[in-house]
């Protein structure tokens, strides 16, 4: 009994001593998770002050950047040669943002009076920071006086952009060139244009034109890609089997279901392997191609390419294009979707990018339009940080570039053909009404000439065939650049 009586004591004994235990383990864990909570808190304030902070002030929503404009004279939009875009001027004993080339960039440029656009707003805060010499600085404030505030070198080509801009002429439209090398953004022309210096006394008229006046086509307008949706309707093929010598014939109709394709003026192309149906844009091919694709196929290349996503670009406020065939969907919008009509719609920022990373081998730089930020010296306060991503595989990409050659060389875009350069291409005809007889005008593509590559995107509203009117200003825009 007695040895019973001292087991059930010490058992009493040491439970309390579990208990204490085991209230300090579980403290312990706590106190630690908090501590890592902390850590990680502290991490990401470090990063957001070193990394975010600016990006977030210069957001075009927050009201705070305005009131820097009370210490700071707004900094000066430059293209890549110095060439002065917008700056600040005295009128009146009144600042007033000056254009000197006013409609040419209207719209990548921006304005700033009644609300900001494009590059006005973009990179605002960043043109409300002075990073003048300290002592210029110290006077200045002694003075009583604004600082000069910093200026935005952009990567635009002035010589590019000009003949882009008296390229489209009166068409409605857009236009959009890209250094496929790096993703710096060369040329971005939009139309109907304004003049972004009478911006105050035309605003009534701008804001309420019919025509969407202000609103960028190339980044912002949403169009059917017409034929140069082919491009991913060719690389869809050839991620499920198919090969360029698979062979098609076409009478220049294809029906099924109740449901009639035709080719583009009725032509007749006959029989032709899979590389000429791409060079001939044909479309009968081309919905038999769509409707041979496994369920979804085409959609899982159009995710990939960035369709229905936020486009991977610094440029702000761009459209997402639109790809919304389902697996459920009838033969009749299958066939639609794969010759690029039925429900889809692209910006022409978007082609350029999907003819950018073609001609990167499958790798697409990302577009930026500031190539650094510098003082009112000239000294670089700032410079454009590149990044990249793979959108196919070098070898898809290789393939697609051979397409887009035979499109150049023996189909629908010869007229971009050159002895001086080495173009690749698409032509596109997108209708976008009852009437047949009215399309749009695309061409989508790149060249190049020894170390310089240039990817472009043009789309010209009701001009018709992509070859007869969009091709032509991709030629111009391709010798302006290379020569």
């Amino acid at each position: 009994m007695s040895q019973k009586r001292d087991t059930r004591r010490r058992r009493e004994q040491e439970e309390p001593d579990n208990k204490r235990h085991s209230l300090n383990t579980e403290a312990g864990i706590a106190a630690y998770m908090f501590l890592i909570l902390f850590l990680l808190l502290v991490g990401y304030f470090i990063y957001f002050m070193a990394f975010k902070s600016e990006d977030f002030i210069n957001n075009p929503a927050n009201p705070r950047v305005k009131g820097f404009e009370k210490l700071v004279v707004r900094g000066e939009i430059k293209a890549n040669d110095g060439t002065v875009l917008a700056r600040t001027i005295t009128r009146n004993g009144k600042e007033v943002r000056e254009y000197p080339k006013g409609r040419e960039y209207a719209h990548v440029v921006g304005f700033n009076s009644n609300g900001m656009s494009g590059i006005e707003s973009d990179k605002s805060f960043y043109m409300l920071r002075s990073h003048a010499f300290i002592l210029e600085r110290i006077m200045n404030d002694l003075k009583e006086q604004k600082n000069p505030g910093d200026n935005i070198v952009t990567t635009l080509d002035s010589r590019l952009q000009q003949s882009a801009y008296y390229g489209m002429g009166s068409y409605k439209g857009a236009c959009v060139a890209i250094d496929a090398d790096t993703g710096a953004i060369l040329a971005m022309v939009s139309k109907p244009d304004f003049d972004p210096n009478t911006v105050d006394q035309e605003w009534k008229s701008l804001s309420k034109s019919e025509d969407s006046v202000l609103l960028n086509r190339a980044s912002q307008g949403l169009y059917p890609p017409g034929s140069t949706f082919k491009i991913l309707t060719a690389l869809s093929f050839l991620k499920n089997g198919g090969s360029l010598s698979d062979t098609f014939d076409c009478n220049g109709s294809y029906s099924t279901g109740g449901y009639t394709i035709h080719c583009y003026g009725g032509e007749v192309h006959g029989r032709q392997t899979f590389l000429q149906a791409f060079g001939n844009s044909c479309n009968v091919a081309f919905s038999q191609v769509g409707l041979s694709l496994p369920k979804g196929a085409l959609k899982s290349t159009a995710d990939e390419f960035y369709f229905n996503q936020k486009l991977p670009t610094d440029i702000l406020n761009v459209k997402q294009s639109r790809f919304t065939l389902k697996a459920s969907d009838d033969d009749a919008l299958v066939m639609q979707t794969a010759i690029g009509q039925g429900n889809t719609l692209v910006t022409p920022l978007h082609m350029a990018m999907i003819c950018e990373a073609v001609a990167n081998d499958g790798v697409l730089k990302k577009p930026y339009v500031c190539d650094h930020i510098e003082n009112n010296r000239g000294s670089l306060v700032r410079g454009h940080v590149s990044s990249e991503l793979r959108l196919c595989s070098a070898s898809e990409a290789k393939t697609l570039r051979r397409l887009m050659r035979y499109v150049v060389t023996n189909g629908t875009g010869r007229v971009v053909n050159s002895s001086s350069y080495t173009a690749y291409g698409k032509t596109g005809t997108a209708e976008f009404s009852e009437d047949k007889s009215k399309a749009h005008s695309w061409f989508v593509g790149f060249a190049k000439k020894g170390k310089k590559k240039i990817a472009v995107a043009v789309i010209m509203e009701g001009a018709g065939a992509g070859s007869s009117h969009a091709a032509p200003l991709a030629r111009k825009m391709f010798e302006t650049y290379l020569r």
